[in-house]
């Protein structure tokens, strides 16, 4: 079994990002925008605020109460977006039941949409013209390829088919010339499905989701959900049971986790250019 360690290539894209920023002489911002308090959420916007300052990016949360109003919101949104000292803008998700997600993503302008969760960026990216992907999808796809993982022509299941995760990336796993299958909740017999894939995609949010038995010899295990238990990070992989069978598998934490937030700083740049 071998670790696929998005912590070691996560450190390799930040110092690439950090000299860009110093040869360039960049003055870049990230924004992140957060409504209420959310445990994973807030951890994910700390490890986004360090990997900032590691590489000379300025950071800023803004931080607004769940019982905001929704015209209060936007407005102060668009204040956000129309600074041009903001270069990128993050709504963190997810968002209290309230409120409509697109309706307050699609305020955030293409050029400063790092995360790419507007409908004007996702619609690029369903197109192929994009000039980033969306960066779960592009550190998975990092992990894969620095690992030499063939997608062509393998059998991938995805647990989880939400708009951060499940559904581009199997988008683009599709137009690798893999064959793919999403699951969701109403899924009937999930395990009659991860047992014969390749490449197993966990991105629910559930901890000890999947355990060894689903997982068949010499799969590959990617972890992309996130919880947090007992104070601690969690994902989806019951680890013990799971590492066992796997031929490649990425922990929690330092797998996808650490790669995401490096390929948004990443967009970040390119959409600077």
């Amino acid at each position: 079994m071998i670790l696929l360690n998005g912590k070691k290539l996560s450190e390799e894209i930040l110092r690439d990002i950090k000299k860009e920023v110093e040869i360039r002489r960049l003055k870049l911002k990230l924004a992140v925008i957060q409504i209420g308090e959310n445990q994973v959420s807030s951890a994910f916007i700390g490890q986004k605020e360090k990997a900032c300052q590691r590489v000379g990016i300025n950071f800023e949360l803004f931080n607004f109460s769940p019982e905001i109003g929704l015209s209060d919101l936007k407005s102060k949104i668009k204040k956000i977006a129309a600074n041009y000292l903001n270069s990128g803008i993050i709504i963190q998700l997810p968002l209290p039941k309230k409120f409509i997600t697109e309706e307050l993503l699609n305020l955030i302008p293409e050029e400063k949409d790092a995360d790419v969760l507007s409908g004007k960026s996702l619609g690029k990216f369903y197109q192929g013209t994009l000039s980033v992907l969306p960066p779960t999808v592009q550190g998975i796809l990092g992990l894969l390829r620095k690992y030499k993982i063939s997608l062509q022509g393998k059998d991938i299941v995805i647990l989880g088919a939400g708009r951060l995760v499940g559904f581009p990336l199997a988008l683009q796993l599709l137009k690798e010339k893999a064959t793919v299958s999403v699951l969701n909740e109403f899924s009937k017999d999930t395990p009659s499905f991860t047992k014969k894939a390749d490449i197993l995609i966990s991105a629910v949010g559930k901890p000890n989701l999947i355990k060894g038995d689903m997982v068949k010899k010499g799969a590959i295990v990617i972890d992309a959900g996130n919880s947090i238990e007992k104070g601690r990070s969690s994902g989806d992989v019951d680890f013990q049971s799971v590492s066992g069978k796997a031929s490649y598998i990425t922990p929690v934490p330092g797998g996808v986790g650490p790669m995401t937030v490096a390929c948004l700083l990443e967009n970040l740049v390119k959409l600077n250019k």
